[in-house]
């Protein structure tokens, strides 16, 4: 661990910002905490934090300039114009997060199916009988456009309001070509600096439509050859992903449709062993995917195949904790050299948050996460999945200046403090954000 320990300000000064005509500063920070690097940390390294006591920030054209100690700021910059003026006093600085897994597109309301689960209904079953994905996919298609956005922005606004400066952003709940377009063309039309970046996967193979249950390998033939080259072409997915799991889509079907992903220029993600070890996680180490998400019910055989490769291990444990399910291996993971990133799922079924804050608790008392192992897959080790790593996720002076102010004199009260807001100012791109 590294660390520049000192005294602790107080913590009960309110946000101050001061603003002029330039830059911006960020002032007399309690803590400063962040992962280092353009790539993801593994093994060891990804419990490798800096942190930084009474820490100062500089951002000059929404690029950090400086990052250290306040005596060191004042010597460097003491006298010069600024912007914009954060007096962090009481606070701590950390990299913007970055949700790396979310299904922030969908229409309708899931919220009778919490009381069948808790009835021991089980997800299956629940969909069996119209509900889950399907549910979802039936409300999303009737959604008109305006209020398909209306609800999208109200969800990217909750994400940043919790300190997510990233967001990778799935279609998914239209299933057919045309509302999977919508979908990515309404991601693209509402990209603005004003909320989280957003980083778009086509999911058109997260259920089998209801349309080709009799005649799935037409579906899988559409999204291979028709969607994936027109969103590759059109720049509407930067990934393709796919759900592989038994009941559905299999091994040699999700090879398939990654295949040509890659072929089209599209970076490669799936869900894989999430109710079952499918073959998904083995099939994500064999193609060398930017990500396998889940992983619930990964082998060890799985986890070392991992290990030899850059993907990243995608872990969503609000998910598995909201559906009482056996939590991934992240310790295992961890030991095996698998660089691991957390995110939220945000979604209307299984996991309906928008904050990957407090997931961060589920991470270290479900999981197994340390702290700082944590904070590096919320943050680095995301950016890291979405090809990113040099871009954002972490403090460093070059990169683009994505950071969140807590409300805390520490990065551990993440996890200590949980179930609460403690953001008090994020900035993107240089630009502090409501």
């Amino acid at each position: 661990m590294i660390r520049a320990e000192g005294p602790l300000p107080g913590s009960d000064h309110k946000l101050q910002i001061t603003n002029h005509k330039s830059s911006l500063e960020v002032r007399n920070a309690a803590c400063l905490a962040t992962p280092l690097g353009d790539s993801a940390r593994r093994g060891p390294d990804q419990g490798q934090i800096l942190r930084i006591r009474d820490a100062a920030v500089r951002v000059e054209d929404g690029r950090i300039a400086f990052v250290g100690s306040e005596a060191d700021y004042r010597r460097e910059y003491e006298g010069r114009p600024v912007g914009v003026s954060l007096d962090a006093t009481g606070k701590t600085v950390l990299p913007g997060f970055v949700d790396a897994h979310t299904h922030p597109v969908w229409a309708g309301d899931r919220g009778e199916e919490i009381a069948r689960r808790l009835a021991g209904e089980s997800y299956a079953a629940i969909a069996a009988r119209g509900g889950g994905i399907l549910a979802t996919v039936a409300a999303t298609r009737a959604a008109p456009d305006e209020e398909l956005e209306k609800l999208t922005r109200e969800r990217f606004g909750r994400m940043l309001s919790c300190g997510t400066t990233t967001v990778e952003a799935k279609s998914g709940y239209g299933l057919t070509a045309a509302e999977e377009i919508r979908s990515l063309r309404l991601l693209s039309r509402i990209s603005s600096p004003a909320l989280p970046r957003i980083v778009p996967t086509l999911l058109a193979a997260h259920e089998v439509p209801p349309e080709y249950r009799q005649r799935r390998a037409e579906w899988v033939r559409i999204v291979a050859e028709e969607l994936v080259p027109l969103c590759a072409r059109e720049g509407l997915a930067r990934f393709c992903d796919v759900f592989c799991e038994e009941g559905v889509f299999t091994v040699p079907e999700t090879r398939r449709i990654l295949e040509a992903a890659r072929a089209a220029g599209l970076g490669l993600r799936l869900h894989a062993d999430e109710f079952s070890r499918s073959g998904g996680a083995a099939l994500a180490a064999e193609l060398e995917v930017d990500s396998a998400d889940h992983l619930l019910w990964i082998g060890p055989e799985e986890i070392d195949a991992l290990g030899r490769t850059g993907t990243v291990a995608v872990l969503l444990p609000g998910t598995a904790w909201w559906m009482r399910s056996k939590t991934s291996p992240a310790r295992a993971l961890v030991a095996a050299g698998v660089p691991v990133a957390i995110a939220t799922d945000a979604n209307p079924g299984t996991c309906n948050t928008e904050s990957l804050a407090s997931v961060a608790a589920h991470a270290c008392l479900d999981s197994g996460l340390t702290v700082e192992e944590t904070l590096t897959a919320m943050t680095l080790n995301a950016a890291a999945s979405l090809r990113l790593g040099p871009e954002t996720g972490s403090l460093e002076t070059g990169k683009s200046a994505d950071l969140v102010l807590l409300d805390a004199p520490d990065d551990r009260h993440l996890v200590y403090h949980w179930g609460v807001n403690l953001v008090a100012a994020v900035v993107r791109g240089g630009r502090v954000l409501p």
